[in-house]
């Protein structure tokens, strides 16, 4: 079979997989929307909620089962040929073969995705959900390479060394972190499947292309996943027929969050926020969230209708223009991330400084914050309006004598 396989040309192998993947999760998605009725997996409408009927939500499960069977099945078949062994790439430590490499971060999904499904069908308390997604990181930290072990300050900063102690927080804080942060997007028909997959596309880029020492493995994974959520976006883009559910989002955001670890994490400055940027719509959404019920004495983990895709609803955008909008937003944030690979080192620094001053403008307008927390509009109008500048200046006076 493996000696069949290396005879067809690497480039209808991946044609082949890609192909595979995607009739797979095409063609058991319409299953799944009646096995999640049948367990009761589904998204009752409540003031929370978008949907106005019953929705099934395990659509991610179908994701999960694809990607498992292609990556512990179908993927190791292809190892002796070109498409993962390269001689001029290098692999990931202490990794024999394919399967052994995938195989623990399979497991820690599993967890993940029986988490996210139990939830979907009785509804988990935070603590619970969490104990699970703390469960999946620790395996990954323990049985991969995946780890948060450096970090490089940015531009010209030394390069600090994490103590063993030190390194298992920060990986289960990072992994934990972008999990939810995923799964907090997830709040219209189809928004955290296309944010997933403009975000795995731009690390497969970056792995393939920009990596100083890339392997064939964590393209080749990431390729498997994005053309799982293809196959699948069809029946989650407005009208959504399923919704991934917390079974999805979570796998989905833990996936995002161990290959930005496994891949992207190096000894550049670069590297620090290539993550980062490469994440940047559900990270600015859940900062926004931190911060706005911080503001509000509010407890972190409540909910309120104060998230980007609920701005954008309130200020009239249509459910799926909302969706094309935070979409194109994640699309600006891939091209600049591809862009900060290839520029200068002050280059960078300008670029990142534009980023964060058009980002803190725009979630001011948006209202992220609260409609009336507009600090960066606020210096500009003291700065531009006289009339403004008047007004500030007379109650500042006012309340001085006072």
């Amino acid at each position: 079979m493996s000696h069949i396989i290396h005879e067809i040309p690497w480039g209808l192998q991946i044609i082949f997989v890609i192909i595979a993947v995607f009739l797979m999760s095409l063609v058991l998605t319409p299953l799944m929307i009646f096995v999640s009725k049948k367990i009761g997996a589904v998204d009752k409408p409540n003031k929370r909620r978008i949907n106005t009927k019953i929705m099934p939500s395990a659509g991610g499960l179908v994701i999960f089962l694809v990607f498992a069977f292609t990556v512990l099945l179908i993927l190791p078949n292809l190892e002796q040929s070109h498409l993962l062994n390269n001689a001029s790439r290098h692999f990931p430590p202490h990794s024999e073969n394919y399967f052994t490499y995938i195989m623990p971060f399979v497991l820690a999904g599993l967890v993940v995705v029986v988490t996210g499904l139990i939830d979907d069908i009785i509804s988990l308390s935070p603590r619970l959900k969490m104990m699970g997604l703390i469960l999946a990181s620790v395996l990954v930290w323990f049985f991969t390479h995946a780890r948060f072990d450096n970090l490089k300050i940015p531009f010209g900063g030394p390069l600090l060394i994490f103590p063993t102690w030190l390194s298992f927080i920060v990986t289960i804080f990072w992994i934990v972190s972008i999990t939810n942060a995923l799964n907090l997007i997830d709040g219209l028909d189809g928004l955290a499947t296309g944010v997933s997959m403009i975000s795995l596309a731009t690390m497969g880029i970056v792995a393939n292309y920009i990596l100083p020492n890339p392997n064939n493995f964590l393209p080749a994974t990431i390729l498997v996943l994005f053309v799982a959520c293809a196959g699948f976006l069809p029946y989650n883009f407005y009208p959504a027929k399923i919704y991934l559910g917390d079974t999805g989002a979570l796998f989905l955001g833990f996936m995002i969050a161990v290959f930005s670890l496994q891949g992207l994490k190096n000894a550049t400055a670069v590297a620090v926020v290539t993550p980062l940027l490469i994440l940047g719509v559900p990270l600015v959404d859940t900062l926004g969230a931190i911060i706005r019920r911080r503001l509000n004495k509010q407890k972190i983990s409540s909910a309120d209708r104060m998230h980007l895709h609920h701005r954008l609803l309130a200020m009239g955008f249509t459910h799926r223009g909302a969706v094309l909008t935070i979409w194109g937003i994640a699309g600006i944030f891939a091209g600049i991330t591809l862009i900060l690979q290839v520029s200068s080192r002050i280059g960078g620094i300008i670029l990142l400084i534009g980023i964060l001053l058009g980002l803190g403008i725009f979630v001011e307008r948006v209202g992220i914050l609260g409609k009336n927390r507009q600090p960066i509009m606020n210096t500009l109008r003291f700065i531009g309006s006289s009339d403004y500048r008047d007004q500030v200046l007379e109650k500042r006076r006012n309340k001085s004598s006072k």
